[in-house]
């Protein structure tokens, strides 16, 4: 059963970073056990999808309907992320606005080399894993704290 658990939040975490934590506090796992879900799925992710990326852009381009925008907006953010930070910039922005499925994809669209790509996105995974875990598992405690009315107490 606590594979299950696990499970759970390894498939939250490849989906959207912040549902592992959150779904390993709602499963009752501590915060290492949670962080360390998080981490093996977002990882799960990257690997997935770089293996698979070039393949689905060909997929991709196949079936596409007309052809791409050269420049619309998200493409102006991507190309200045990547001209200002590299793959350091988007390995750090994957947890907080892209999803780790987003950032590799994004990272594979500028042919970034693999062992590049998941060297960033670990080091990524390990420091915002801890931060969003500890955060949602605290974050009860520190309202309750400072004036909260206690609808978070566990």
């Amino acid at each position: 059963m606590a594979i299950a658990k696990y499970l759970s939040v390894l498939v939250a975490s490849m989906l959207k970073f912040v549902g592992g934590p959150i779904t390993g506090i709602a499963l009752g796992l501590n915060w290492t056990e949670t962080w360390l879900s998080t981490v093996a799925g977002m990882m799960a992710s990257v690997v997935l999808v770089s293996y698979a990326g070039a393949g689905l852009q060909a997929l991709w381009a196949r079936f596409r309907k007309s052809t791409p925008k050269r420049f619309s907006s998200r493409t102006r953010l991507a190309v200045k992320v990547w001209k200002r930070a590299g793959m350091a910039g988007i390995a750090f922005l994957t947890p907080l606005i892209l999803t780790p499925i987003g950032g590799t994809i994004l990272a594979v669209s500028f042919k970034v080399n693999r062992s590049l790509i998941f060297s960033y996105m670990l080091i990524s995974a390990l420091f915002w894993g801890i931060v969003f875990t500890l955060a949602i598992y605290e974050l009860p405690e520190l309202v309750n704290r400072f004036g909260g009315n206690g609808f978070l107490k566990k």
